[in-house]
C-alpha cells in the first residue's frame, strides 16, 4: 500500500472511531507505525496528514464509510469479529455456580462491576446459578444502608441473581467449624496483645499460647463466645515464607452491634475464614475474583476440614488511571469536601459513573475487553470513553450547544425557520429554529476568524466588527468548501452549565483543576430534556443532563 493510501486509511478509520471527526495526531502514531518510508519525514508526514484530516472530516459519515471500503475493505470484517469478543471458556463446566459477594460498607465501583459481571456473564453463559452473597461479617464497617446501595449498583449494570444470602445469618455455622478446628489441633486461643503477635509474626516466632492444649482451647473458646477478648488463630506455618500463613486470625470478639444481627453475636469470623466455608457450603462451584485476596490461605482451612474446593480464577485488580476505587481512599476525600460525595464525576463508583453518562453496556464491554487479565492493568479514561460512544451514539439524540458564548448580531440576515435532525444516521425526528438577526457563538471559535465563516446548517457570515459583541453581515447561503462552521444557538436559548471532570489524581497528588464548570447556552428545546437524557451537544460532547430548571446542569461524558 503506496504512502498517500496508508494516511487516508488510518485517517478514516480515526474518523469513523470518533464522529466522524479524524485527529491528525492520532493519525501520525498508526501511520509511522506502519510504513518506513513515512517515518523518514516526521514533518513532511505530519504535512500530508493534516492535509488529508481536512478533507475527510468535510465528508459525512457515509462518504467515510465508502471511501474506506474501496481502499481497505478489511476494516468492516475486523471490526465486526472485535464487536462479538467474547470471554474465554470456563475448565470445569458440568455444573456452573457462582457468587456476588459484595461487603456492604460502602457504594460499589468500577472494579466491582467488573467483578460482578465475570460471575454473572459465566453463569448464564452455562445456564448456572448466581448467588448474591452478603460477605458482612464486619460490624464495625457495615451498615444497612449500604445493603441497599450494592442491590442498587447491581441492578444498575443490568444483573440479577437466583438467590440471596446473608453470611451474618451462619454464625452458628462458623462456630461449629471453628470448634472442629480446635477439637483437631487446627486452631487455638491466643490472648497475645497485638504487638507481640505483630513481632513474634514477623520473627517466625511461635506464640507461646500455641503450646496449649486442646481441652483448655476449648475452654476459652467457650469463654470467648461470652465476650472475653480472646482471638482464635490458626495453627499454620509459622516458618512459612508467606506471611499470612503465619497463624493468622480466624475470630475476634467485635462488640459493635450489626446492623441486621445486631448485638445478638459478639464473635465475628475473619474475611478468610467466613469465605472459605461459604464457598464451599453454598455450593460455589467457580470463584473469579481479583487476586488480592488469599487463596492459599482460604484452600488451607478447607483442606483442615475436609471441604471441597470451587475452581478458583484470579486477575489483576482494575485501576482507573488517575481515579481511585477503594473506599479507603474515597471516605477521606468525602470527608474533607475536595469531591462532592459517592456520585461526584470524577470518581468511578457506579453511582458517579452512572450521573457521568456511562451506561451499564459498557461496564460489560470493558469486561470482555480487559478479560481475565494478570497483567496488573490499569484502564485509560479513553478506553471507557470509546466503548461508551460504540453504544450511547446510536441513542443520543442531538442539539445546539454554545461553550462560553458571545453575541453576535448579523445585519441583513434572512429569517430562517431551519429543520435539524434530532440524529444524522437514525430517524428520531426533527426540531426545527427560527433565526433572526442575533446569534451566539463560541467565543474560542469566533476569536481566530478574520474574516468570513459559515453558521453550521444555515448561512455565511462576514465579520465586520469585533469587540464584546461581534458585529457581521450576511454573506449569502452558498456552501464554501474551505469556509469554517460554528455553532450557534439564537436569542431563544436555555442556560447550560456542564461538568467537566478531569483526572482526580496526577503522578498520586489530587488534581485541584480536576472539576472544570463551563457555562453556555443550548437550543431552546433542549430545556425539555428530563433528568438522565444523554445527549449529545453537537462539536461539544456527550452529555448526561443531571438538573432541570431555570439553569440545566449537565455531566459531561466524554467527546
Amino acid at each position: 500500500m503506496e504512502a498517500l493510501t496508508i494516511i487516508k486509511k488510518y485517517t478514516l478509520m480515526n474518523a469513523l472511531e470518533y464522529q466522524g471527526t479524524a485527529s491528525a495526531k492520532a493519525v501520525m502514531g498508526k501511520v509511522m507505525g506502519e510504513s518506513e518510508e513515512l517515518r523518514r519525514d516526521p514533518k513532511r508526514t505530519m504535512q500530508l496528514i493534516q492535509e488529508e484530516v481536512i478533507k475527510i472530516n468535510q465528508l459525512n459519515k457515509e462518504e467515510q464509510e465508502s471511501e474506506l471500503k474501496k481502499i481497505y475493505p478489511e476494516y468492516f470484517q475486523e471490526k465486526e469479529v472485535k464487536e462479538k469478543k467474547e470471554l474465554p471458556p470456563l475448565p470445569d463446566v458440568d455444573h456452573v455456580v457462582t457468587r456476588l459477594p459484595p461487603e456492604p460498607n460502602g457504594l460499589p465501583h468500577i472494579g466491582h462491576g467488573l467483578s460482578f459481571y465475570f460471575n454473572y456473564y459465566y453463569a448464564r453463559r452455562y445456564n448456572g446459578t448466581v448467588i448474591l452473597r452478603f460477605d458482612d461479617t464486619n460490624p464495625e464497617k457495615e451498615e444497612l444502608l449500604y445493603y441497599e446501595k450494592m442491590k442498587e449498583g447491581i441492578t444498575w449494570l443490568k444483573i440479577d441473581w437466583d438467590k440471596e444470602h446473608y453470611e451474618s445469618g451462619d454464625l452458628p455455622l462458623f462456630y461449629d467449624y471453628a470448634e472442629k478446628m480446635i477439637t483437631s489441633g487446627d486452631a487455638y486461643i491466643c490472648f497475645c496483645p497485638q504487638s507481640r503477635i505483630k513481632t513474634d509474626r514477623y520473627h517466625m516466632r511461635e506464640c507461646g499460647c500455641r503450646k496449649r492444649n486442646v481441652s483448655e482451647n476449648v475452654q476459652l473458646w467457650k469463654e470467648m463466645l461470652s465476650g472475653t477478648k480472646y482471638i482464635l488463630r490458626l495453627k499454620g506455618d509459622m516458618k512459612a515464607p508467606d506471611s499470612q500463613m503465619r497463624d493468622p486470625t480466624l475470630f475476634r470478639v467485635v462488640t459493635a452491634p450489626h446492623p441486621i444481627q445486631k448485638e445478638k453475636y459478639c464473635v465475628w469470623p475473619t474475611y478468610d475464614f467466613a469465605c472459605a466455608i461459604e464457598d464451599s457450603v453454598l455450593g460455589i462451584t467457580h470463584v473469579l475474583r481479583s487476586n488480592e485476596f488469599h487463596t492459599r490461605l482460604q484452600n488451607y482451612i478447607r483442606d483442615a476440614l475436609g471441604m471441597r474446593h470451587p475452581v478458583i480464577i484470579q486477575y489483576s485488580r482494575f485501576n482507573v488511571r488517575g481515579s481511585p476505587a477503594s473506599k479507603r481512599q474515597l471516605r477521606p476525600l468525602i470527608a474533607q469536601g475536595l469531591v462532592e460525595g459517592w456520585d461526584d464525576i470524577r470518581l468511578t463508583t457506579l453511582v458517579a459513573l452512572k450521573r457521568r453518562g456511562i451506561v451499564p453496556e459498557t461496564i460489560h464491554a470493558l469486561a470482555k475487553e480487559m478479560g481475565l487479565s494478570t497483567s496488573e492493568p490499569e484502564i485509560d479514561w479513553s478506553i471507557i470513553e470509546a466503548l461508551n460512544r460504540k453504544i450511547i451514539d446510536p441513542t443520543a439524540r442531538r442539539y445546539f450547544f454554545v461553550p462560553n458564548p458571545i453575541k453576535i448580531t448579523v445585519e441583513g440576515a434572512p429569517s430562517i425557520t431551519v429543520k435539524l435532525k434530532l440524529h444524522p444516521d437514525i430517524d428520531y425526528g426533527n426540531r426545527e429554529i427560527t433565526t433572526g438577526g442575533v446569534f451566539f457563538v463560541p467565543r474560542s471559535d469566533i476569536a481566530a476568524i478574520k474574516d468570513e465563516f459559515r453558521l453550521k446548517d444555515l448561512f455565511n457570515v462576514r465579520v465586520t466588527g469585533k469587540g464584546e459583541e461581534i458585529q457581521g453581515e450576511f454573506a449569502g447561503k452558498e456552501v464554501k468548501k474551505d469556509l469554517e462552521k460554528i455553532q450557534w444557538v439564537t436569542d431563544d436559548h436555555v442556560k447550560v452549565r456542564v461538568l467537566v471532570p478531569h483526572e482526580l489524581f496526577k503522578e498520586g497528588e489530587f488534581n485541584p483543576d480536576s472539576l472544570e464548570v463551563i457555562e453556555g447556552l443550548a437550543e431552546k428545546a433542549a430545556g425539555e430534556l428530563p433528568v438522565g437524557e444523554i445527549v449529545q451537544f453537537e462539536r461539544f460532547g456527550f452529555c448526561r443532563i443531571d438538573r432541570t430548571g431555570e439553569e440545566i446542569t449537565a455531566c459531561f461524558a466524554h467527546r
